[in-house]
């Protein structure tokens, strides 16, 4: 099992990126709560990890905080979770907020989170509320470099694709990106401001 990288950022288009480790590049995926910590192109950062194998694709997931790495190991043994939506989840909330709504039993809130329906807001508070690990450990992100957001094209788009990725439908995506002012923006912030609009 791969528990962290340490190299050098090459290229982030949410949700992957790809992580150059003495001259191997590592495509991970990686949830938004991630992406708003990473540092500009060609930065050296640190990102835990999780491997996922399966017959057709080994896919690995990189992330900020040990207590992020920890939650989406904790959500896909969940009945029904897997790993695209223990991303989803965890890019619509932090660690912590996710782990207040356990504790508080607000499937309303979880909800707002694509791909999460009644049955499973209520599954992932039962079967969660026992499973949470201690989120408050290595709750801050380990990647302290600057944070200036880098995109290529047009980050109005990039965003829209991105949060296609995450689950929304197109037509949703669009909307949620039609009232926010993109200039001067990168994708990243316009992730977050629409998450944070989708989720309110």
């Amino acid at each position: 099992m791969i528990g962290f990288l340490r190299g050098k950022l090459v290229y982030k288009a949410p949700p992957f990126l790809i992580l150059d480790v003495q001259g191997v590049g590592y495509e991970l995926e990686a949830p938004m709560t991630t992406f708003y910590d990473l540092p500009a192109l060609n930065e050296e950062i640190k990102l835990y990890t999780h491997l996922v194998i399966r017959e057709d694709a080994h896919s690995l997931f990189g992330f900020s905080t040990q207590a992020d790495q920890a939650l989406f190991r904790t959500l896909i043994k969940v009945s029904g979770v897997g790993p695209k939506l223990a991303l989803t989840i965890l890019s619509g909330q932090s660690a912590e907020e996710f782990q207040r709504c356990i504790h508080n039993n607000d499937t309303v809130a979880l909800v707002r989170l694509p791909g999460v329906g009644k049955k499973t807001a209520e599954r992932l508070v039962i079967e969660m509320r026992d499973r949470l690990p201690d989120l408050a450990v290595s709750a801050t992100s380990n990647i302290t470099s600057d944070s200036t957001m880098s995109t290529i094209g047009n980050p109005k788009q990039e965003a829209v694709s991105a949060l296609c990725s995450l689950g929304y439908k197109p037509l949703d995506a669009s909307k949620m990106m039609q009232n926010i002012n993109a200039e001067g923006k990168s994708c990243e912030d316009l992730i977050r401001l629409a998450l944070q609009g989708a989720l309110k």
